[in-house]
């Protein structure tokens, strides 16, 4: 008996040493809210983690995972691809079969300008097929290094198309000190406007303002994640990224 009894006690320090022996906390999307969640800094990641509970950030997917498996944190929260290709390496962790939140990105174009609305969904459809989009996507939802640079060979053409965008949205637009805007909104709209054969200017908006915006004529496309209701107000465009957010747990 007292053999057994030390075979079970060394079965729990194991466990406990492995990361393997309580329960998670965390067994579906359901149960994020309210726990302590990381996020990769910089990421779209970071600020959902902060509206579900207490977000927990990190400059690295592999340090997020390790205070993952220490147990520092109750889960984790990532961009699909990214998530995959982190659990990949471990076999501790795992990302839960059912997505946290999935969405798709889209333009904004008035009711009126159909002929707008056809050439950007070309122009999506061009940036698709050679990569662009994914490149852009990656640079901002996984981190990855990516440039994007027009052809030379774009015509250019005389007009501006105006985006409506945020300053404060990362990673879809931001202002810097010198007032110039950048994030994945911004290069989609330059990559767009490129193909095009157009100036971009950028003019900034509020983010429940960029609808309307465009609606009234006082922006020529906003970008972003529209809600159903604004598809009443405004044409949109066929996506141009994908976004599903996973959440990452012990084994």
């Amino acid at each position: 008996m007292r053999k057994l009894s030390l075979l079970i006690l060394a079965a729990f320090i194991i466990s406990l040493m492995t990361g393997c022996g309580a329960s998670n906390l965390v067994n579906s999307p359901e149960d994020v809210s309210g726990k302590v969640i990381g996020a990769v800094r910089g990421t779209p990641s970071e600020r959902l983690a902060n509206e579900l509970g207490t977000a927990s950030v990190f400059d690295s997917g592999e340090e997020m995972i390790s205070n993952l498996i220490s147990r520092t944190i109750d889960c984790a929260v990532m961009d699909h691809s990214a998530a995959n290709e982190l659990v990949s390496n471990t076999a501790r962790v795992k990302v839960l079969n059912e997505p946290l939140l999935v969405y798709d990105l889209r333009f904004a174009v008035p009711k009126e300008n159909s002929e707008l609305l056809k050439a950007i969904d070309s122009a999506i459809a061009s940036l698709r097929a050679d990569g662009t989009l994914k490149g852009l996507r990656d640079k901002y939802f996984s981190g990855r290094k990516y440039s994007y640079s027009p052809s030379s060979d774009e015509a250019k053409r005389p007009g501006i198309l105006t985006l409506a965008v945020p300053p404060d949205s990362p990673p879809f637009s931001v202002m810097d000190s010198n007032g110039d805007f950048s994030g994945l909104d911004v290069d989609v709209a330059h990559a767009v406007s490129g193909i095009l054969g157009v100036e971009l200017q950028i003019i900034e908006y509020d983010a429940w303002e960029l609808v309307s915006a465009v609606q009234y004529g006082r922006a020529d496309i906003a970008l972003g994640w529209l809600p159903s209701e604004g598809e009443k107000l405004v044409n949109v465009s066929e996506p141009y990224a994908y976004v599903e957010y996973m959440v990452i747990v012990r084994r």
